[in-house]
């Protein structure tokens, strides 16, 4: 176990330096991941893309699932990442109970729908190894004010996988900044849990992806937090307004699609509702950015325009303060899922979903990598762009 995940306390208040990125000229690289339970292994496959390419983020920061995979990567060596994501992966999904001569019945959607809901079953009913096993007796049996009485499974085993696959020492040592998202249940409050000023242990982590009822509060230095997707299911917000001045480039990876067809029936409305409910809305929060952008870029042009005796007023000086010299890439990658993933695709644990899952990520992330302006820092002081190469033409 990392001595870095039983020690306590506050770690020094200064950010961490930024590591040199190896394929680009961008001084800061910053990785995004939404929550999104069982659909996580599309970030395993995105990250695997991005090393592939010799991209390495400098940051890396979660919510939910994506806390979980945020931790491996920021927890392990640069050549063990994958590997890690690979062991934690293979570890909570089930192997596929229909392999064999079955494997070819299952290209047809029908067939494949009624395995996934199987599957999904089995977590609900099994829990899942190395991450969560279901309360007995049930909450409805258990004393009121006990643990047990606020949600359906118990989390411990994902503190030992955490502590197994994960050297809190290295997220620590602040090689790489790490940030994970969660809501405090007493003041309903959105906090983060940053190594920029935290000294990071399991129970961020685990914190960050206890989704009630399913899961419980964790506690952290003696509140106790859910799930961050109750209130943001992207910690983009957290990083946009963290000014380094640096020129970043942005991969905000989303598991659930903020647009999507019209339900025909009840069962799509389900899937609907779900998916807008934990979309991370993106692109309103981008262009937000863009409009903040240009208005800091006006603010340097007035600010170089003024007299020296102009410029040294307590006005001039706050719009000083509030300009930003750094140009951005926000590069979105979204996961579109299957007509026969359902309501139930956030926990479906199967080996053959996993595997589909994270080869859509390694295959969009590839197809955006394609592209050089990705990499290409772009011209003109606080410019801001938004590619998409998944869904559309960039933004």
């Amino acid at each position: 176990m990392s001595q870095g995940a039983k020690r306590n306390g506050r770690a020094a208040t200064a950010p961490p330096e930024p590591s040199k990125p190896t394929a680009t000229a961008f001084q800061s690289i910053a990785l995004l991941l939404q929550g999104g339970g069982a659909l996580g292994s599309y970030q395993a496959g995105v990250y695997e893309a991005l090393v592939e390419h010799g991209v390495e983020p400098t940051w890396v920061a979660g919510i939910s699932i994506g806390a979980i995979n945020s931790a491996i990567i920021a927890g392990n060596p640069p050549a063990e990442r994958v590997a890690r994501l690979r062991a934690f992966w293979e570890g909570v999904t089930a192997p596929d109970a229909w392999a064999g001569p079955w494997t070819g019945l299952l290209e047809h959607n029908v067939l494949r729908d009624l395995v996934n809901q199987y599957s999904a079953g089995q977590a609900l009913v099994a829990g899942v190894s190395g991450f969560f096993t279901p309360r007995f007796p049930p909450p409805p049996m258990q004393p009121n004010g006990s643990p047990g009485a606020t949600s359906w499974y118990d989390t411990s085993d994902l503190r030992g996988t955490l502590e197994r696959l994960v050297d809190f020492d290295r997220i620590n040592a602040r090689a790489m900044r790490f940030s994970v998202g969660a809501v405090n249940v007493r003041t309903g409050n959105f906090a983060y849990f940053d190594n920029a000023r935290d000294t990071i242990r399991p129970e961020h982590v685990m914190a960050s992806g206890a989704l009630p009822p399913a899961f419980p509060a964790v506690e952290v230095d003696g509140e106790f937090y859910w799930d961050g997707g109750l209130v943001s299911n992207t910690p983009l917000d957290w990083v946009l307004s963290a000014r380094s001045d640096l020129d970043t480039l942005i991969f905000q990876v989303d598991l659930w699609s903020a647009r999507g067809d019209l339900p025909r029936d009840l069962a799509e409305v389900a899937v609907r509702m779900k998916e807008i409910q934990f979309s991370s809305r993106t692109r309103a929060a981008t262009d937000e950015f863009r409009r903040m952008q240009k208005l800091r870029t006006v603010f340097q042009d007035l600010l170089a325009r003024m007299p020296p005796d102009l410029a040294a007023t307590p006005q001039a000086r706050l719009l000083a303060e509030a300009s930003d010299p750094a140009v951005y890439n926000i590069v979105q990658l979204i996961y579109r899922s299957p007509t026969y993933e359902g309501q139930s695709k956030d926990y479906e644990f199967s080996r053959r979903t996993m595997e589909d899952h994270w080869q859509a990520g390694l295959a969009d992330a590839r197809k955006t990598l394609a592209h050089p302006e990705v990499l290409t820092p772009p011209a003109g002081a606080s410019a801001v762009h938004v590619y998409d190469f998944t869904t559309g033409p960039k933004a």
